[in-house]
């Protein structure tokens, strides 16, 4: 049964769409009362790791070895996407529920910016829609 924590095997698509590789991806959330989910792109480059927004896994940490993965990577927060169900190929492993937690709070931290320009946008629309 799929839920949000796991590390899946999936064909996660370049940001051109111009092909996918095969990859582990963090299941965020399911993305809708259908079988959608928000994953994060799993890697073991962690020299690309955004600061202040993905995580990086590593053997000493306490969930590293439920994790399935094999060497230190980072959770790219950065790089999402919203998949069918039956693309979540092969279970590696889960992450802690605590750090699924971090994560969705960075991943919330990075996004909240975001609506506050668009609740800003909003009102000056409004503001000139009644001039």
């Amino acid at each position: 049964m799929k839920r949000a924590g796991q590390i899946v095997l999936t064909p996660f698509p370049y940001t051109d769409l111009s092909a996918t590789k095969l990859r582990p991806v963090l299941m965020l959330r399911q993305a809708s009362r259908f079988d959608d989910w928000l994953v994060c792109m799993v890697s073991s480059q962690e020299h690309q790791a955004e600061t202040d927004l993905d995580e990086i896994i590593s053997p000493t940490d306490i969930d590293f070895v439920n994790s399935g993965l094999k060497v230190p990577s980072v959770l790219r927060l950065s790089r999402l996407a919203v998949l069918d169900g039956s693309l979540l190929l092969g279970y590696i492993g889960a992450i802690s529920e605590e750090r699924l937690g971090t994560v969705r709070q960075r991943l919330a931290k990075w996004v909240h910016p975001v609506a506050e320009l668009l609740s800003w946008l909003n009102a000056s629309a409004s503001v000139g829609e009644q001039i």
